[in-house]
């Protein structure tokens, strides 16, 4: 256990500092023993992007989600995001060792993706019960590259990367292994476990700026239905969807068929949904560059957000809660 407050400048060095080896050019001065303020340097003209997220530290990996989501919302936003501001509250009965992983799976994600952790703050509290991370990323664009969810206009055709559900389904099959052991073969379980390894989007967001888009965001907390209603939503359009169109992993429709989850509105992180006059040319081009990509349908005039799934449809409203909270 460790005590009430900021963390002891021993545990601070050994259990947090020494994790931290990722360097990028943005960060003139990162963490560090009494640095409180990092200093960044971007190309001149560009614009600043800022985004975050916070995750309870639960049974699967939140400190990854955490940071990928705050991420891919830089990326989604046309940008590259430089550096990472972690806050991580303790409760007293936390001990060293949880603070250890907690920074060290944090160093481990970000030198995946790149980027630096600049700084932050670890601090016990009994205000909590368990671990809870709040994460801030920065980054830059050029003017020209910067896209909105909000810029979707009539006419444009709405692109998914990857498959929806991804970030669900592993977290599913982490938390659900031994039920869904005893009702699949444990090859279909360990790749379901492995959708982790498909969470960032920085590849697809930066191929599509390269092509031409009109609107972006991630496909996180809510799935893809939570998405295409927030965009539509955000840009006052409404939208034409095809279900059978959405690409979805088999190993997906199978557990959520087993678990009870509507796969979509469940957490797709790894997944970008991306605007653009000539879909099916942005698609063709993400795909040559080895990113999955299907066009799922259209913006309309009007405020009716329907997807159809052969005759039938439905009219997309706000997403209230994840489906993955059925089981966490």
């Amino acid at each position: 256990m460790m005590n009430v407050g900021k963390i002891q400048e021993s545990v601070l060095k050994r259990s947090v500092i020494r994790q931290l080896k990722t360097k990028t050019e943005e960060v003139i001065c990162g963490a560090g023993l009494a640095e409180d303020c990092a200093i960044l340097s971007f190309q001149p003209g560009g614009d600043l992007l800022v985004s975050s997220s916070a995750a309870v530290k639960t049974g699967f990996d939140a400190v990854s989600y955490g940071i990928h989501t705050a991420v891919n919302n830089i990326a989604a936003s046309g940008g590259k995001p430089a550096a990472v501001w972690l806050t991580v509250l303790l409760p007293p009965s936390a001990k060293e060792d949880e603070l250890k992983n907690v920074m060290t799976q944090a160093e481990q994600v970000c030198a995946g993706l790149h980027v630096q952790i600049a700084g932050g703050h670890t601090e016990v509290t009994s205000a909590v019960s368990r671990i809870i991370l709040s994460v801030t990323v920065a980054g830059s664009a050029p003017p020209e590259n910067t896209v909105r969810t909000s810029s979707l206009h009539p006419g444009a055709e709405l692109v998914v990367t990857k498959w929806v559900g991804l970030g669900g389904t592993a977290v599913a099959a982490k938390e659900k292994e031994g039920e869904l052991l005893s009702r699949f073969p444990a090859y279909l379980v360990e790749e379901a476990k492995g959708f982790d390894r498909y969470l960032s989007i920085l590849p697809e967001a930066a191929a599509a700026v390269k092509s031409g888009v009109c609107a972006m965001t991630d496909v996180s907390e809510g799935g893809i239905f939570g998405a295409l209603w927030e965009m539509g939503e955000s840009s006052g359009v409404g939208l034409e969807i095809d279900l059978k169109k959405i690409p979805i992993r088999q190993e997906t429709v199978e557990i959520c068929n087993y678990l009870d989850l509507n796969p979509y509105e469940l957490l797709s992180t790894g997944s970008l949904l991306i605007a653009a006059d000539d879909g099916y040319a942005l698609a063709d081009s993400l795909r040559k560059a080895g990113i999955p990509a299907a066009v799922v349908g259209k913006a309309v005039s009007g405020n009716d957000r329907v997807v159809f799934n052969g005759e039938e449809k439905r009219f997309l409203g706000p997403v209230r809660t994840d489906e993955i909270h059925k089981i966490l």
